[in-house]
């Protein structure tokens, strides 16, 4: 009893820390696949296989509710702690080449996740792309107002120039 109470409370927290929470069922999937799919997401996450009882009280204890009619089966859970969007990617494409991993659904930002949403998050662009895209337009915005600031004063020199050459002449 004591051993599924700390359990417990470790599911508990792990919901309550994490950055979103993603639910795949992994039916027919090997020990070594799994591995791989550990190792694929470790920097961003961390997938448990999860009883799903124990979970489910967990789960309602951190304030989460969406997971109560899907945890049936085999269960794993992505815990993630870092980009949401590259875990989502990799359990994707992890899928593709594994059909038997399954995304059932998710929780992220406070808001439950349906399988359709999580395969939307995984369309994204990474952070790093979306933080490059904007990194390029703050640039171009900055030369833009850099050319326009000095526009005048070119113009205004241009301008001096042509009265003093008329001026000699």
């Amino acid at each position: 009893m004591a051993n599924k109470e700390a359990s417990v409370a470790e599911l508990t927290d792990l919901f309550r820390n994490s950055n979103a929470v993603l639910l795949t069922e992994y039916r027919g999937l090997t020990v070594a696949q799994l591995k791989s799919l550990r190792q694929t997401i470790s920097a961003d996450a961390t997938y448990a296989v999860v009883k799903n009882t124990l979970t489910k009280i967990a789960a309602n204890a951190a304030g989460i509710s969406s997971f109560d009619d899907q945890l049936a089966g085999p269960s794993a859970i992505a815990f993630v702690h870092g980009d949401t969007v590259a875990v989502a990617k990799s359990l994707r494409d992890f899928a593709k080449a594994n059909p038997l991993l399954v995304v059932k659904s998710g929780y992220f930002d406070g808001n439950p996740l349906s399988e359709a949403e999580v395969k939307q998050l995984a369309d994204l662009e990474s952070r790093e792309v979306l933080l490059g895209k904007l990194a390029g337009a703050f640039k171009a915005s900055l030369f833009g107002a850099a050319y326009l600031f000095n526009a005048p004063a070119s113009k205004a020199v241009r301008t001096v120039d042509a009265l003093r050459e008329k001026q000699s002449a």
